[in-house]
């Protein structure tokens, strides 16, 4: 049974606190930086692109990753990977800046909001941390360029006044969903496969990856708003969970993934280069394990939340492992 989120409003913290690093071998300048990266995201962007590219390989005519000249490894996957997690810290670094008042009530761990890095070094940060990407797949060909393009574009409308789509929930999830599900895949997969030749255009199987991913991270950007009531509540930052309550976003999230995984059981039956049974089985089992996880959280608690909140990053963690080695099985038969 779920408690209803209290409405107490909490009082902002009159200092921010510091959290030391788990190891102290490791610098408070290279802690700070990873939690300024937030790395769910950073997990999230290298698996993502690691599974497209496995994908891409494992759909060409002859499953292989090319060595040497212009196919290396280095220029092939490590270039394109740092590239985009670039990216990833210039947008997520961008909406720590514009958000710090928010995130000394929501996240005060976070490294400006606690003070760990001065705004000056986050302006620093997002400022590199962009101009590698953007200068960087520019010379990676059209395809790669279009996606940072795109991406670093949507970023910037999402956390920058004047624009700030992040005010408006349907337009801040649309920012999510069409990144993380239609311009990443599509873009990464067609970058691969004019790098390694083989068949061109877009197979089923990346069509239906991005359908899942599509609606998988709308779950998630409807479901990340409901901790950070609080600070969205006195800040003025309309969401989802601030217009329809906490219960309803939690049951449309779950329910949105049930769809997800209802959906890749049903149309991997059709889908020619994936292995069908293995799509069935694993999803099969991670849709009972979201069941059985979620009826166990509780919505009046903010660590419940967030604890649920990662557990849905780790689903979406697999799906880029399960879902590719799908292919590659398929392939080999």
């Amino acid at each position: 049974m779920h408690r209803p989120v209290s409405s107490e409003t909490q009082s902002l913290p009159p200092k921010p606190t510091q959290v030391k690093p788990p190891s102290r071998f490791l610098p408070q300048w290279l802690w700070a930086f990873w939690k300024f990266s937030r790395p769910h995201t950073i997990v999230g962007t290298t698996l993502s692109v690691l599974g497209i590219a496995f994908m891409a390989m494992a759909l060409r005519p002859i499953p292989r990753i090319p060595v040497g000249g212009d196919g290396s490894y280095l220029s092939a996957l490590l270039i394109p990977l740092l590239i985009c997690l670039a990216g990833n810290v210039y947008i997520v670094g961008l909406n720590q800046l514009e958000d710090i008042a928010i995130d000394r009530i929501n996240k005060p761990h976070l490294p400006l909001a606690s003070e760990e890095f001065s705004r000056s070094q986050g302006r620093w940060i997002v400022a590199l941390m962009g101009g590698i990407a953007v200068l960087g797949s520019a010379f990676q060909g059209v395809y790669l360029m279009a996606m940072v393009w795109v991406s670093v574009l949507i970023g910037t409308a999402y956390s920058q006044p004047p624009v700030r789509l992040k005010r408006f929930p349907l337009m801040a999830s649309l920012c999510i969903f069409t990144v993380r599900g239609v311009v990443v895949n599509l873009g990464l997969f067609l970058h691969f496969q004019q790098r390694w030749g083989g068949a061109t255009g877009l197979p089923p199987a990346i069509w239906a990856l991005t359908a899942f991913v599509l609606l998988f991270t709308f779950a998630i950007a409807i479901f990340k708003d409901i901790p950070d009531l609080e600070g969205d509540r006195r800040y003025n930052i309309s969401t989802f969970t601030l217009r329809l309550g906490a219960v309803a976003v939690f049951n449309l999230a779950r329910w949105v993934l049930t769809l997800c995984y209802g959906g890749m059981i049903v149309g991997s039956l059709a889908l020619p280069d994936v292995h069908a049974p293995l799509i069935m089985i694993t999803h099969l089992g991670l849709l009972a394990l979201l069941w059985i996880r979620s009826l166990s959280v509780d919505l009046g608690d903010r660590p419940s939340i967030a604890r649920f909140y990662q557990f849905i990053w780790k689903l979406f963690f697999l799906e880029y492992l399960l879902f590719p080695l799908a292919c590659w099985v398929a392939a080999q038969g």
